[in-house]
């Protein structure tokens, strides 16, 4: 990857959730390597002072703000080269007791809006026959996990959807790849919906302890910076692969793991490292 760098410096980044966690993480490497860098958020004026890269203002679930954004980089820049699909929200809860309203919220920025942000880049790369779109999955979205159901299916989701756009997009000079992380120090949990631990519920005790074990995974987790560096990583690759995978040695080895064992055997894993 030596002469990368330096053939890359001029080109244009777009981090979708940018202002903060891992897609700050990534910006703001990114910009320290000579990358052109824009971030963005939903609420701009959060943000009267920040000066670490360029940010705009976008919901990726409103394709208008979407295009809006995307039109403004091409004015601005003449190209967009890389997409990093970042923004997205946690969800925790009985899927039983979860509401149906923030199940569609999490579909609708998790899923949905990587797919607008996807659509709104596409004929520009298209056009300029080259382009890399990585998609920031999790490693929670290869295994169906307790409490955290409906955040692995949104990931999960995203990572077939990728395997479906790369053949799509083979002739037109377009890179798509996804990057699973595992727990990473970010400030996750305090925007996560959380459904309420209901005092007579029957999944109170189990909730309330995996809740407590998510927290503490999300609370001593590595830095976010290992992240960004695997995201220079792929963008160094000439074809990059379709799934790429970041975090601990176990948290990777768990993937693995699936693959070879029984389901109940895995699934007792499961339980086990819960305490189910």
């Amino acid at each position: 990857m030596p002469n990368f760098v330096l053939d890359m410096k001029s080109k244009v980044v777009l981090v979708t959730g940018g202002s903060s966690g891992i897609g700050k993480a990534i910006a703001l490497y990114l910009k320290a390597k000579d990358f052109i860098v824009y971030g963005t958020t939903r609420d701009l004026e959060k943000f009267d002072d920040f000066l670490g890269f360029h940010l705009l203002e976008m919901d990726v679930t409103k394709p208008g703000t979407v295009k809006a954004a995307v039109a403004h980089i091409i004015k601005n820049e003449g190209c967009l080269d890389v997409l990093i699909n970042n923004a997205g929200i946690g969800i925790t809860g009985p899927i039983e007791e979860t509401p149906h309203t923030e199940i569609v919220k999490t579909f609708d920025t998790n899923f949905h809006g990587p797919l607008h942000v996807i659509k709104a880049v596409l004929p520009h790369m298209r056009k300029q026959q080259s382009g890399l779109i990585i998609n920031i999955t999790s490693i929670a979205g290869y295994m169906g996990l307790p409490y955290r159901g409906i955040y692995s299916a949104t990931k999960g989701a995203l990572e077939l959807i990728t395997e479906a756009l790369r053949m799509e997009t083979k002739d037109f000079g377009v890179q798509i790849t996804n990057l699973a992380p595992g727990d990473y120090a970010t400030n996750i949990a305090s925007g996560r919906f959380h459904s309420e631990i209901l005092k007579y519920s029957p999944y109170s005790r189990p909730y309330g302890n995996t809740l407590q074990l998510i927290n503490e995974g999300v609370n001593s987790g590595d830095d976010p910076i290992e992240v960004a560096r695997m995201v220079l990583k792929i963008m160094g690759k000439k074809k990059p692969k379709a799934h790429y995978k970041v975090g601990t040695f176990m948290q990777k080895f768990s993937i693995r793991l699936k693959r070879l064992l029984p389901d109940k055997v895995y699934e007792k894993l499961l339980l086990n490292h819960y305490k189910l």
